[in-house]
This record gives structure tokens, sequence and C-alpha cells, in this order.
């Protein structure tokens, strides 16, 4: 059959070199870092992370996350404290907010190669490291201040403590370990104890395939300590938190308690109120894409893992189990995101390592990620010789988006291309490497300069500045974080989640007859009900929006709706 050939493939004896490791490392650090310090904070989540750190630093309050003046409840505070001493210590939010995401997956990398390592052997666990390393969604998350990628390394460490505990040492610490990381993991974002389910396959292995005596009280104790441990370590912020607020009796304060403890976590799982998607999403929408190579190789590893299952491997039954625990767990809640499921990404790749120097050598798989590298790698040079062409529909958008990525497109197209051409025979193998390692490193220099404008509203306050000067203040109607972010100017706001009509009566009666004060809007929110949009003076192009700056001279006679009870946040810019 087809599926049993395989690519001529020199020998992997290389791979027991003795210096390899620290140079795949090396390599993974210039890969994850290239480009930090070249870029700004982009939407949609890492202008929020970047402003809340900076308002730390500047404001003093650490514990309780401030935006713009406002408290934040969405998260609980430990991402963002990262960011705010690193960008103490650095005193530049380009490089600070990058550098958790960073540094979090180069510790990931190095737990799934140290894990392969013990559980098989070094050469393992250098090909489970690299089988992370190249997969899609690992790097982006990487490059990207969301707080994921922290969240997955307080992960993977709790079930590195798991499995250190069941398969390779019978030493206590390493369980309690685990649930020290998963207690951090829930105060980074509420799923850390996602190490736990690893207990289900752990019985499921001890009894069907150990015939296990029974548990002495002792070790009951020690099983009871491992949540006992998690809790305590929550509480190093959770208790603080709560006292804080019982204490200072404001009302703020306790919204924001009860908030965080149960709108975004159990009714968010359970209810969600956004990103709502079917069960089969991450099985059919984000797995085939985001988890490549991986998802290619399933067809081959399945069965591997099912002869591996048959033989009571631990290895493999318990990582597997995980996983499937975890999908199955983020695909009951109806809110979904591509990017919760990143988290079972590194033990998908640490169980898949025994077979991918196999999987790697077969004509099926090998065709299957050509095809994929030829796809994208046409899609791309067709879509930029047809932006250098003029083909009306790209031009439409590179003037919606004020951005020329036809070179771009044209560079990354050829590297794929080439890397189809060049690396041939016994290479075949690094084809996938070798594409995603220029296509990131091209994406973080190039790709970075091209967007920077385009994702940040610089352009917004520069047209403003240009025609009202440095001495205005603005205030900011139905926006994103970023218009604080980016903000010259003191900010004043009227609430994240205030309806947006009730954001424009509150700004009507903020602008009063000021001259130095204009409001910022989307040009979509003028449905002169308060302003007339008639003097609304055009203010630039961004994130998909026409926006305008109204004046006291826009305001019409009279505003037809309420604003009372409604707040004002101020935040005023400070320079590092």
């Amino acid at each position: 059959m087809c599926s049993a050939k395989v690519v001529s493939q020199p020998s992997t004896a290389w791979l027991a070199h003795p210096y390899l490791p620290w140079l795949f490392f090396l390599f993974a650090a210039v890969l994850i870092l290239a480009g930090t310090g070249l870029r700004s904070p982009w939407p949609a989540d890492e202008p929020r992370f970047a402003l809340i750190a900076k308002e730390m630093v500047e404001s003093g309050q650490w514990l309780f996350p401030l935006r713009g003046g406002e408290y934040y409840p969405d998260k609980p505070p430990v991402f963002m404290w990262s960011i705010a001493v690193f960008y103490a210590l650095t005193g530049s939010l380009k490089l600070a907010f990058l550098l958790p995401s960073a540094l979090c997956s180069l510790l990931t990398l190095f737990l799934v190669y140290d894990l392969g390592s013990r559980l098989w052997n070094r050469q393992t666990g250098l090909v489970a490291a690299a089988t992370l390393l190249f997969s899609f969604q690992f790097v982006l998350q990487a490059k990207s201040a969301q707080i994921d990628a922290m969240a997955t390394c307080w992960i993977t460490l709790g079930c590195y403590g798991m499995l250190r505990f069941m398969l390779t040492e019978r030493r206590w610490r390493w369980y309690f370990t685990a649930f020290f990381f998963m207690g951090v993991g829930v105060i980074t974002k509420g799923v850390g104890f996602l190490p736990v389910f690893m207990l289900i396959p752990y019985a499921l292995y001890v009894f069907r395939f150990k015939q296990s005596g029974p548990t002495s009280l002792r070790d009951i104790g020690k099983w009871i300590a491992g949540p006992a441990i998690m809790l305590v370590t929550i509480g190093l912020w959770l208790v603080p938190m709560l006292l804080v607020v019982e204490s200072s009796h404001d009302p703020l304060l306790q919204q924001y308690r009860d908030n965080i403890l149960f709108r975004q976590t159990v009714t968010r799982y359970a209810d969600s109120w956004h990103h709502i998607k079917p069960f089969w999403y991450y099985a059919l929408n984000v797995i085939p894409a985001f988890w490549l190579p991986l998802s290619v190789a399933l067809p081959w590893l399945v069965p591997n893992w099912t002869k591996a299952l048959r033989a009571g491997d631990g290895r493999i039954l318990i990582p597997l189990g995980w996983v499937l625990l975890v999908l199955i767990f983020f695909s009951i809640s109806p809110g979904k995101r591509g990017v919760y499921i990143l988290p079972a990404l590194p033990m998908l790749a640490l169980i898949a390592s025994p077979y991918v120097t196999e999987i790697v050598k077969r004509n099926g798989f090998s065709r299957l990620i050509t095809v994929i590298i030829s796809a994208l790698s046409l899609v791309l040079l067709t879509a930029g010789v047809a932006g250098l062409a003029g083909v009306d529909k790209l031009l439409t958008l590179q003037e919606k988006f004020e951005v020329t990525p036809w070179w771009w497109f044209i560079l990354t197209g050829n590297c794929g291309l080439a890397t189809l051409l060049l690396v041939r025979g016994k290479n075949t193998p690094l084809r996938w490497p070798v594409f995603m390692s220029l296509l990131w490193v091209s994406w973080s220099t190039w790709g970075y300069v091209l967007l920077e404008n385009v994702k940040t509203p610089v352009n917004v306050y520069d047209n403003i500045r240009a025609h009202h000067g440095d001495n205005i203040e603005v205030g900011l109607v139905d926006f994103a974080e970023q218009f604080i972010l980016f903000s010259p100017y003191p900010v004043t706001h009227f609430g994240f989640h205030t309806p947006t009509e009730k954001q424009l009566a509150k700004a009507y009666e903020w602008l009063e007859d000021n001259p130095s004060r204009f409001v910022l809007t989307s040009k979509n929110n003028l449905k002169g009900l308060c302003f007339d949009s008639e003097k609304a003076e055009p203010a630039g192009y961004a994130h998909r929006n026409e926006w305008v700056l109204l004046s006291s001279d826009s305001k019409l006679e009279q505003c037809t709706i309420s604003a009372e009870g409604i707040p004002e946040y101020h935040y005023r810019p400070a320079t590092r």
C-alpha cells in the first residue's frame, strides 16, 4: 500500500549528539523572541493586558487590576503582574508585553523535552519538543500577549508533576508540585486546574493494568493534601483580595469580587454570552489548521496509540486520556475560542513523539505536508502578484486597511516554493520545520513593520494632534483599550460595559462648553440623539471603523437620553 512506503531517510543518530539540546533551545529562543520590541500591543487582547500592566506600575495598585481607571474583573491578575514586572524593569512596554508569553513557552518546551527524555529517551524528548515548536498554534501564542501561553505553561507544569509522580518516581513531592502549579494556573486563568483530570485515566491505568492493592490511610491523607495545596496557593491572591473588599465597603470592589468569582468562572463556562460555537467546533474548525502538522499525522498516530493502549502503556494512556478529557471539557461549554484548547497541545506532542520519526518518512504524510505548503505558498504568491497588478478587490482592501502587503506575500510564497524545491530527497521531512521557521521570521520582522500602524490607533491621534495640538482632553465612547493605551492626552470614559447611547449622553454632559474637551467615537454611533453628525470632525480610519471628533459645537440643543447614574473614569498617561 502507498501508506506503507517510506521516503529515503538518513540515520537519526545525529539526534543523540550531546550539544543538540542546547542548539535546539537556542534556536527555539531565537524563533520565539524574534521581533520582540518591533511592535506594539495589537487587538484583540494585547492592548487590554498591556494597559492594565502599565496602569499597575503608574498607580501602584497591583491587587485590583484597573483598565483606564475602571476595575477589570474578567481575569485574575497574575498575567498582568508579569507584564508589569517587565515594564517596571525595562521601562519599555514594547519589550515587556511579549516577554511573559515567550519565556513561558520556552519553559513549556523544556518540560515536554524533559518528560519525553524521562519516559522514553533523550532523542524522543527532542522530537517531542521539536514537534511542539513547529506546531502552528504553539508559536502563534508564544508570540502573542494573550493569557493562554502562560496558562498553558502552568497547566503543563501540573501535568509534568503528575506524570513524574505517576510514571517515573512515585515521589509525593511531584504530586504536590503539580497541585501548586494548578493553583498558580487558576489565579492566572480559571482553567488552571485542568491537570487534575489526569487522575481519571491514571485510575483506569492502575485498576486495569496494575491491579494495585488498597491505599493506606497515610496515602489517603497525601492524596487529599494535593487539592489542599492548590487551594492554599489560590488563597495567596484570593484571601488578600477578599479581605480588602470586605473592609473597603466599596460597592465597586464588591462588584469586582462577585464578577471574578462567579460570572467569569461558572457562568462563563455554563452559560457563555459570546463566542458561541457548536459542540464540534474544535474538532472541525480548530484542530485541522491550528494543530498542524500533528493534525495531519493523526491517521498514523491513532493506530500506534491503539496498540500502546492495548499493551497497557501508561506513557500513552494517561496523557492521551487527559487530552481527550480536556477537549470534551471545552467542547461542552457553549462559549468557544480556538485558543482555549492550547493547553492540550504539549501533551499531544509528547505522546506523538515516539512515532514521529517513522511517520515523517511515510510517503502519504510527506505528500500531505507538500500539498499544504504548496497551497499556502501559491495563495500568498497569487495574492501578492494580483495586488501589484492592481486587481480591484485587492486594491479596495489595500485602501481600506492602509497597508500594502503584496511584496511580503510574494516573499513568503516564494520561500514556501523554494523550500519544496531545495529540501528534497533524504531531507524531505524537514520541509515543514524549514517553511514554518521562514514564515515566523518574516512575519516577526517585515510583517510586524507592515501592520504596526494598521493595528494601532496612532494615525487617529496624529490627525487630532495636527488639528488641535497637545493641550486637550479626550472623552472616549464605544471604544477598545488601545484608544486609552496609545492616547497622548488625558482620557475620560464612561464604562466599558455601559450601553453606547448612555455613554453618548454622559459625553454630552462631560463636554459642557469647554473648548479643550473633545469626544472620540465611531461614526456609526452618530444617530442624531445627542450630537449633530454634520458637525463631526473626521479623525481617521482604525480598527474597521471611521472615527470622528465631537466638540461642544457638535452638541444638539438637547440630548434625548438620560445619563443619570453613568460613571466617569479617568486616565492620565505617564511617560516612562
